[in-house]
């Protein structure tokens, strides 16, 4: 869809038995070298496995990130987490997301 996600290793966060609401948030994300990123990052509802969706988008990254540990802060609640009925919604939607992550001022 034009915005490639990092896909969150989900059991660690599942073990850390944390509950934190459903929804996109603004946030940071750091790569093993230190560089940090400013990120939309969803947490959505449990699949069939009992794992909540996890995934972020880092706003100016170029590259891999198959097998990196990152670190994930969240900062900003922005919207609750919600399917969508086609294609199109969800790609103006996250644009929208996105537009607003670059507003904010983060610390990445």
């Amino acid at each position: 869809m034009g915005f490639p996600t990092a896909n969150i290793d989900r059991r660690q966060y599942a073990a850390a038995g944390k509950k934190i609401k459903y929804g996109v948030y603004a946030g940071i994300v750091e790569l093993p070298n230190g560089k940090k990123h400013k990120a939309g990052i969803v947490i959505g509802p449990a699949d069939k496995t009992g794992l909540p969706k996890l995934e972020a988008y880092l706003l100016g990254f170029n590259g891999s990130l198959y097998g990196k540990k990152l670190t994930l802060s969240l900062v900003k609640y922005l919207r609750p987490f919600k399917p969508y009925q086609s294609e199109p919604l969800l790609r103006a939607q996250i644009s929208a997301d996105i537009k607003k992550i670059k507003q904010l001022k983060l610390s990445a």
